[in-house]
């Protein structure tokens, strides 16, 4: 079956080849013949309610010199494509929902977008992981900072972030007594405004902020912790984290069991669980990354599991 996949990303000009996780599934959708088209969310738009795009055509390799080959653009409806990736970085802003809401027209005429466009703007990656308490340490998402306050002043030892964040930015941990903690609440709410997050701080965050990647529901068996940098309090790669690819524990598989229903319910094909300690924190589902990592380090190949998938979707 000949297949023809488009990716909706930022420009591939400004990826990390050695770390990009988009290009490991591109090279497995070469691997396998399939038809690549190339877009950023500018190249598509709706014309009397058909969802178009000025698509490039791509090819991948397997060098760092030269990883990516543009060929010929063309205006086609997204319609014809028979899978669409949608690896657009956040942040998660009007933009970005306004693209998924161009490719839910391709996805109504039986394209399929991975992840499907109505769980990308259901499912806040902070928010989504309190729907699993039992999983989740103690927390609370509020906009009023006297709650914020009294939250931090039972717990002592806070993480206070914002909901719309990637690669660690704008998270700040307040030990007790910091005499900063006012300042930090009126920045992050914009004084009462902005809802977000406060968890209590996780000391095992010292060992790694695990990744743990999610194929169809199903779990890569090793997961990559995030080591932060000494002094530091986030293990982001973006952060200066540094990746340990390791085997998931008996309680990272109990997590992965408490969430895995959810993610097959809503057809979150790829998604990416952050375990820290026993604690579910983050369920990453706009373009989650580490594939590189893990792939590096035991020999699996993530992104052909997850094309195999795809193909057995589409057949």
């Amino acid at each position: 079956m000949s297949v023809k996949l488009g990716v909706v990303m930022d420009p591939i000009e400004k990826v990390n080849y050695k770390k990009d996780s988009t290009l490991a599934m591109l090279w497995a959708a070469a691997d396998r013949g399939w038809e690549i088209s190339y877009m950023t969310p500018q190249d598509i738009f709706l014309e009397q309610g058909e969802a178009l795009a000025s698509m490039t055509a791509l090819s991948v390799f397997r060098d760092p010199d030269h990883f990516f080959e543009k060929g010929g653009v063309s205006t086609r409806s997204l319609g014809e494509l028979d899978v669409i990736l949608m690896r657009k970085d956040p942040p998660f802003d009007n933009e970005y929902i306004y693209t998924t809401y161009m490719l839910e027209v391709a996805e109504r005429q039986g394209t399929l977008i991975v992840n499907r466009c109505s769980s990308l703007r259901d499912c806040n990656e902070k928010v989504f992981a309190t729907q699993f308490p039992q999983c989740c340490p103690p927390l609370l998402v509020s906009a009023d900072t006297d709650r914020l306050k009294a939250f931090y002043l039972e717990h002592g030892d806070v993480i206070f972030k914002p909901l719309d964040g990637m690669g660690g930015s704008a998270i700040f941990r307040v030990k007790p007594e910091d005499p900063n903690l006012n300042v930090i609440l009126e920045t992050l709410t914009e004084f009462g405004q902005i809802t977000i997050m406060a968890q209590r701080f996780i000391p095992e965050i010292s060992k790694g902020d695990k990744r743990i990647l999610m194929v169809n529901g199903e779990p890569i068996p090793y997961c990559l912790a995030r080591v932060p940098l000494a002094g530091e309090n986030r293990g982001n790669l973006a952060a200066g984290g540094s990746g340990v690819a390791q085997e998931l524990t008996d309680r990272d598989r109990w997590i992965v069991e408490q969430v895995a229903p959810a993610l097959k319910e809503k057809d979150l094909m790829f998604v990416g669980l952050d375990v820290i300690g026993d604690y579910l924190t983050e369920i990453n589902v706009t373009s989650p990354t580490c594939i590189r990592e893990i792939d590096a380090a035991y020999g699996t190949d993530i992104g052909g599991q997850l094309m195999d998938c795809i193909m057995e979707r589409l057949a």
